[in-house]
């Protein structure tokens, strides 16, 4: 088996086993539940936002919950004498976690508003959130040897990847919104649900995917520095 696909089957083994598909199907239910109360009109507007907050649990928290995990039992540090590479670490926690957000996101959209929406758009701004948020997550997260001092600085760096929600319910408008990079994939949830310039859905992709690349060195450079640096002078 290539190193890939095996990352992959055993990220899924972990969190299948510590319980993160249990959590966010459980999450699924109850918004489900909750959101069958609103107007179609209502849901319009919510769900783009929500999903986003939603998936800073199942990639941004999730991917901190893995790699904290797997420092405590030292696979993290034994995995530089093997021959899986950073960026197929870093690819595989990004894929596994994707797909569960697209699950889970695809669910809730259509157990409580239809399939009144625009799969493609919806699709992508889920895939580049992914991508963006489990990648902040490592780089933020690798610093940390705990889940106690984890906590509380996490709740700082979610508050900077929620910036876009403030232009987005009309709190806080201006161009620089744009060059946040969460407000890209943002773009392009909220043109599942109604028409949105041609203009900017091309903002949302090619934005977006610009920003992932150097998420993706930023996350490649915190390995080396966090891990395989540490795990050399032991």
């Amino acid at each position: 088996m290539s190193r890939l696909p095996a990352a992959v089957a055993c990220d899924v083994r972990l969190q299948y086993r510590n319980g993160f598909y249990a959590a966010a199907a459980f999450v699924a239910v109850v918004l489900v539940v909750l959101l069958r109360w609103l107007p179609p009109e209502t849901l319009r507007l919510l769900l783009p936002a929500l999903v986003l907050a939603n998936m800073q649990v199942n990639t941004f928290y999730f991917v901190a919950g893995l790699v904290l995990l797997e420092k405590a039992e030292g696979s993290l540090e034994a995995l530089v004498v093997t021959p899986l590479r950073p960026g197929e670490y870093l690819t595989s926690k990004v894929l596994t976690l994707a797909l569960l957000s697209l699950v889970e996101a695809m669910t809730i959209v259509v157990a409580s508003y239809g399939l009144g929406f625009n799969p493609w758009p919806f699709a992508a701004g889920i895939a580049l959130t992914a991508a963006l948020y489990c990648l902040y997550g490592f780089v933020v997260v690798v610093r940390y040897d705990s889940i106690n001092e984890f906590l509380f600085p996490s709740m700082l760096y979610t508050a900077i990847l929620s910036l876009p929600l403030l232009d987005y319910f009309g709190l806080w408008e201006g161009w620089l919104v744009y060059l946040h990079p969460v407000q890209a994939p943002l773009v392009l949830l909220e043109a599942a649900f109604r028409p949105v310039p041609a203009r900017e859905v091309a903002y949302g992709l090619l934005y977006g995917t610009l920003w992932v690349a150097p998420m993706a060195a930023w996350g490649v450079k915190a390995f080396g520095r966090f891990v395989v640096a540490r795990e050399g002078v032991r």
